[in-house]
C-alpha cells in the first residue's frame, strides 16, 4: 500500500474513511479482499508471499494499514519480519491500538513503514523509520504514503482533496447504504496517473527518473505498479470495504463491495 488519504471524524456518518492504493510488483501472489479462510472476522486483501495485508478490518471493530516508507539513500537491507504481519497481527489481536503501536508497530525488525491502527476508539499512526514513534491521529484529513506522515507529496495532497471533497457531498446518518457506484468519484482520483511536476517532487534518493514515475496517485508499469484501489467507511454500526483491482496495464481487472457488521465484545 503507497498511498492512504484518511478523514478521521469529519463527517457524522462515516467515523473513519480511508481511500487507498496499494503499489506492488504485478507478479507478487496476491488474494483479493474477502473474508480470511483463517479468521472468518477478517475482511481484507492477503500476500500470498508472506501471508500478512496491507489494508484490513475485522467486524469486531479494528482496522490496520501499512505503507512502505522509501529511502534511497540507506537501502533496503532485509528483515526479518514481513510488515504486512503488523496488520494481519493487529486486527486479529485484542490490544488497544496504542498499545500495539508501542510494541510490535515500534519494532526495528520490520522493513521501513507506516503503519494505521484503528481499535474501534483510538486511531493511531506508527513508524520505525527514520525514527521508531507513533501518536494518536487528530480528528481532520490526513495523508500517508512512502514519506513522513502528512507531507505533503503531490499524490498525497490529490487523494486527501478528493476525499474531503467526496465527503463534503455524501448524505449524513440517515443515507441508505453506499454502493459502488456512489464511490466512483474517489476510484477516479485514486486511478490519476498524471505525473507530478519536477519542483512539487520529493527527493527520497531514488533518482529523479523513478521520483517521476511514483509521484502519480496511480503509478502504471509492466512489472510494478498499482495493483488494487480501495475505499474502506467505519460507521457506528458497520464497515463499508470495497476494492478495484488492475492488470499490469493500468486496466480494470475486477471488484468487489463488502457491508461488515461490527460485532464489538
Amino acid at each position: 500500500m503507497c498511498l492512504i488519504a484518511l478523514a478521521w471524524r469529519q463527517h457524522p456518518r462515516w467515523l473513519l474513511a480511508i481511500a487507498a492504493n496499494r503499489d506492488e510488483f504485478h507478479a507478487r501472489p496476491t488474494a483479493a479482499a474477502g473474508i480470511d479462510p483463517e479468521d472468518p472476522s477478517v475482511y481484507g486483501g492477503r500476500d500470498l508471499v508472506q501471508g500478512g495485508g496491507w489494508l484490513q478490518v475485522s467486524s469486531r471493530g479494528r482496522l490496520a494499514a501499512v505503507t512502505n516508507v522509501r529511502d534511497g539513500r540507506n537501502g533496503l537491507a532485509p528483515q526479518p519480519q514481513s510488515r504486512g504481519w503488523l496488520v494481519r497481527d493487529f486486527v486479529r489481536g485484542r490490544e488497544s491500538a496504542g498499545a500495539f503501536a508501542a510494541g510490535p508497530g515500534s519494532s526495528p525488525g520490520y522493513g521501513h513503514f507506516n503503519a494505521l491502527f484503528w481499535d474501534g476508539d483510538a486511531l493511531v499512526h506508527a513508524s520505525n523509520h527514520p525514527g521508531i514513534r507513533h501518536a494518536a491521529v487528530s480528528p481532520g484529513m490526513h495523508a500517508m504514503s512512502n514519506g513522513a506522515f502528512d507531507a505533503a507529496w503531490p499524490k498525497s495532497v490529490a487523494a486527501t482533496r478528493a476525499l474531503e471533497a467526496w465527503l463534503a457531498t455524501t448524505p449524513g446518518l440517515d443515507a441508505p447504504t453506499t454502493s459502488i457506484d456512489a464511490l466512483e468519484p474517489l476510484f477516479a482520483a485514486l486511478a490519476d496517473s498524471r505525473v507530478a511536476p519536477d519542483e512539487a517532487l520529493p527527493d527520497t534518493g531514488v533518482g529523479i527518473a523513478l521520483e517521476r514515475a511514483l509521484s502519480p496517485p496511480f503509478v502504471s508499469g509492466p512489472e510494478y505498479g498499482t495493483r488494487c484501489s480501495s475505499v474502506v467507511l467505519v460507521a457506528s454500526d458497520h464497515i463499508l470495504f470495497a476494492e478495484r483491482r488492475h492488470d499490469p496495464g493500468g486496466v480494470r481487472a475486477g471488484e468487489g463491495i463488502a457491508r461488515i457488521p461490527l460485532c464489538r465484545d
